[in-house]
């Protein structure tokens, strides 16, 4: 509640720290008595300073320029002490100048959205997309640095042309650590993650306005690889001659017959495969990335691949399959497509799309059975997974006519 009752604005000059006859000018905010004081930054010869009017009294450009800047500073303190009073915050000379020096609730940095916002996402988000926001943080840090000359800035400050300038930063300046330049959807993934802290700011009333409220993310969409039956078919019984070939293989076939991400085969063990209601053995885990439960059916591919490292040496730690980094997993998978002669540039996560189209939907697996068993929160997601193919248009239109067909024979019989 506001009880202040008295509130003044005083110019004066240190004489403390004068130097010749030039010496600093001072700000002075006296609130019920207590005071604050601030550095104008600026200084001005003793005998030019007029005591009763804290005003220059010399008339050359410069004693003119110092007095319109002096009265710009009453003027902004006099607005920050409307502010606080209209916010309802308590006033005081501290309040005052934090709220013109711009260090208060109401002056808040993009930095200190940033370390607030990962600060607090610490146990919510998975490691993995909190390493992202980190990265997000090390570009934010560098644009400020090379194109603003800044180390931080105001979120008030904060624009539709901040945002543009940012996503050309992104596309035209150096990647982190000599890695390969963004791409568009790496661009656009940086500019998602920003927008995101930006709705937090103006939910926590950091900012009165959304500088994205005008901006589009702009990804492009690519055809998502997976093997086909017959590649599938092929991939699986093609003879590897090195081990580590082998390994690689079996791990994205058997991902291939159970939709698991990289991050759920890495860290599946014993405890997660268990007898269903029908008698057969099932997959019962929690997708990493969502924490969404997971059921999948062991089809006769995956139990065999299970079956064959079921004592094998690198897999003792209590996981069920000796499974890779990432990388290394993708680099292999290159090669293996080399080998096969599959002309497709296949990712691990490959067989996820692999296990949607070719194994369930394209034989008619409905996607909402497909969704359940991907860990998937919303249907629309396992539509991007969802690849219509030919022989499906085929099958079903043929199932069509033959309905059709016999709809048009019962109806003839009806008029004879």
């Amino acid at each position: 509640m506001n009880t202040s009752r008295t509130f003044r604005i005083h110019f004066w000059l240190n004489l403390s720290k004068k130097k010749g006859d030039k010496a600093p000018i001072y700000a002075r905010i006296t609130v019920d008595g207590k005071r604050s004081e601030i550095s104008l930054q600026r200084q001005t010869s003793v005998s030019s300073w007029k005591t009763r009017s804290k005003r220059c009294k010399s008339r050359t450009p410069e004693g003119r320029t110092l007095n319109i800047y002096l009265d710009q500073v009453y003027a902004k303190l006099l607005d920050c002490h409307k502010q606080l009073m209209a916010d309802g915050n308590l006033i005081n000379s501290k309040s005052i100048k934090a709220r013109f020096l711009g260090r208060d609730e109401h002056h808040k940095s993009l930095l200190e959205l940033v370390a607030y916002h990962n600060g607090n996402m610490l146990g919510v988000l998975k490691p993995g997309t909190l390493k992202n926001y980190f990265t997000t943080e090390k570009y934010l840090k560098r644009f400020l640095i090379e194109k603003k000359k800044t180390g931080d800035i105001f979120l008030k400050r904060i624009s539709f042309s901040f945002i543009i300038d940012f996503e050309q930063y992104l596309r035209n300046g150096p990647a982190l650590q000599n890695s390969n330049p963004l791409t568009n959807n790496g661009v656009m993934k940086h500019l998602e993650r920003l927008r995101k802290m930006m709705n937090l700011a103006l939910d926590l009333e950091w900012l009165d306005k959304n500088p994205f409220e005008r901006y589009k993310l702009k990804f492009h969409k690519f055809k998502k690889e997976y093997l086909s039956q017959d590649e599938l078919r092929l991939f699986s019984a093609h003879e590897l001659a090195e081990r580590r070939l082998q390994v690689v293989r079996d791990v994205f076939v058997f991902a291939c017959y159970t939709g698991l991400s990289y991050s759920d085969v890495r860290v599946l063990k014993r405890e997660h495969i268990v007898r269903g209601l029908d008698g057969d053995f099932w997959i019962f885990t929690q997708r990493e990335k969502n924490d969404q439960p997971v059921k999948v059916p062991l089809l006769k591919n995956a139990l065999m691949i299970l079956k064959k490292y079921r004592d094998y040496p690198e897999s003792n730690d209590g996981k069920l399959l000796p499974v890779h980094s990432n990388q290394k997993l993708n680099s292999y998978l290159k090669e293996i497509a080399i080998h096969t002669k599959i002309g497709k540039k296949l990712t691990f996560h490959s067989a996820r799309h692999t296990f949607a189209t070719t194994v369930t939907l394209s034989n008619g697996v409905p996607i909402e059975t497909v969704s359940k068993m991907l860990g998937h929160t919303k249907l629309s997601t396992t539509q991007v997974y969802a690849r219509v193919l030919e022989q499906k248009i085929s099958s079903d239109m043929k199932n069509l006519r033959m309905r059709l067909s016999h709809i048009e024979t019962k109806s003839l019989k009806k008029e004879f």
